[in-house]
């Protein structure tokens, strides 16, 4: 029986300040909830010869692949701008698989018992969050947005105590690495310039070696890890995403949406949306995030100052440079990104305003944000909108002219559109039904919401149940999960 692991662990080789080695504790009775095929294929992994006890024993951490090397990876962060000294406090990174075509993945188990990070927290995951991470990762994927993914989800057979009792599980999530702004963060707390130019040096070498031989590496690094966060988070606006927790721990180097707690979609236009129960300021309320984007950024930038230059003042106006340049490159991005939901081609004066207006009009009148585009290329799904008022036919008229600008004909401009606006996305309501469902052993609806997810740009039949909002008025909130 070949399973396909092909373990290379390098990480687990850094200096033991960066990890606790630490093996994942063992559980009761592993059960498989949900395993990725799609992602298995992609990893080169075949689970067929396997039957369902014997997967479940290996995704909870009872059995380990040989060559794995668990570890816990230690870092910091600023968590609602506080700083604070971190780790992985419930999860282990088994090792780094490659793919046959040689492409590294770290795997790691969520929910896999108490480290050295741990504080005073039991190490374990509940059911419901394990699977919102799976459902909603991989939504993300399928909507074409930078993303670590998850592989399984097993029920442990034991209980969590949170505000209740609540059923055990354990994700593996697969991620190009966990390397964060926190793990800098960590290094550079203990002002050992050595240790922070091992953790430079490694990822160049595992994530961008097209810079390896460059003349100042740090400020190669930052402009890199700027740029993919920007694009990262035009996506997550794109969509209506509110990733909830934006701390710095929770901002991968590589430039992948990383740790699903408290994240939601949003459904009514309001730039002010927050869904987490825990942010009581707003300060990752989705208008904030580009906002929070480069404020991260400036904690990654004081990391590197020692590296940057000797002299230090030159080190900071160089930094300071660079992510001063955050808002110049995220509003250029974001005109672009909107002009691609709007089917615009070419640069016009007044496209800001032609789409400040319509965002304007969809906050005043509390309209979907996903709909409008929806009904914009001519799907209609029969929500509360309403397209027949006169502000919006005004504004459609303006629209339209703007349309024929650049050659740009119905087919041309559709298809544009149909490109980058999701017909279905992961409402709230339906994510918190099939958890619910599966909490209570049906996993029908689960894996039908999977499927839908699978195909966002696709028309489907029979999915309107998944494209209208909700029907009640209570406002959404979502948790932590820890």
């Amino acid at each position: 029986m070949t399973i396909g692991w092909c373990f290379d662990n390098t990480y687990s080789k850094l200096p033991d300040i960066f990890k606790e080695n630490i093996n994942p504790l063992p559980v009761k009775k592993p059960e498989l909830v949900v395993l990725n095929k799609d992602l298995a294929k992609k990893l080169d992994l075949n689970f067929s010869d396997l039957n369902n006890k014997e997967i479940s024993e290996l995704f909870a951490g009872n059995s380990l692949p040989p060559e794995s090397n668990s570890i816990a990876q230690a870092y910091a962060g600023h968590q609602f701008g506080h700083f604070t000294m971190l780790g992985d406090g419930r999860a282990v990174l088994i090792g780094e698989h490659l793919s046959k075509k040689k492409d590294r993945y770290d795997i790691q188990f969520k929910g896999s018992g108490k480290t050295a990070f741990s504080r005073n927290g039991d190490g374990r995951a509940a059911l419901g969050p394990m699977l919102r991470e799976y459902i909603i990762s991989e939504a993300m994927h399928n909507l074409g947005i930078p993303t670590t993914r998850s592989l399984a989800v097993v029920k442990t057979g034991e209980e969590v105590v949170r505000e209740t009792s609540l059923q055990g599980a354990i994700l593996t999530r697969v991620a190009l690495s966990h390397i964060r702004v926190g793990t800098f963060q960590y290094i550079a707390a203990r002002q050992k310039r050595e240790e922070l130019e091992i953790l430079l040096n490694y990822v160049i070498e595992r994530h961008y070696p097209s810079i390896k031989n460059s003349k100042n590496k740090s400020i190669d690094l930052l402009e890199i890890v700027m740029k993919k966060q920007i694009d990262l988070i035009i996506n997550w606006m794109r969509v209506g995403f509110i990733h909830g927790v934006m701390n710095t721990d929770n901002m991968s180097i590589s430039g992948e949406t990383i740790d699903y707690g408290p994240c939601a979609f949003m459904d009514v236009y309001d730039p002010k949306t927050v869904f987490s129960s825990i942010d009581k300021m707003g300060r990752y309320a989705y208008c904030n995030q580009p906002v929070i984007a480069k404020w991260n950024l400036s904690r990654f930038a004081e990391c590197l100052i020692p590296l940057i230059d000797k002299d230090q003042n030159k080190a900071i106006k160089l930094a300071t440079e660079m992510i001063n340049s955050f808002e110049k490159n995220y509003e250029e991005k974001w005109l672009n990104m909107m002009r691609d939901k709007l089917g615009l081609f070419g640069v016009e004066d007044k496209d800001k305003f032609l789409i400040l207006d319509l965002l304007t009009w969809m906050h005043q009148k509390k309209v979907d944000y996903t709909n409008t585009f929806c009904h914009l290329m001519n799907f209609e799904i029969k929500g509360k909108e309403n397209f027949e008022d006169n502000d919006f036919k005004s504004w459609k008229k303006r629209w339209y002219e703007r349309l024929k600008i650049n050659n740009n004909g119905p087919e041309k401009y559709t298809k544009l559109m149909r490109s980058v606006n999701p017909l279905v996305i992961p409402r709230n309501h339906k994510v918190e039904e099939v958890l619910e469902e599966a909490n209570n052993g049906n996993l029908e609806p689960l894996n039908k919401f999977l499927e839908i997810l699978d195909k966002p740009y696709s028309e489907q039949k029979d999915i309107i149940n998944f494209q209208l909002p909700s029907s009640s008025n209570e406002k959404y909130k979502t948790f932590c999960g820890t």
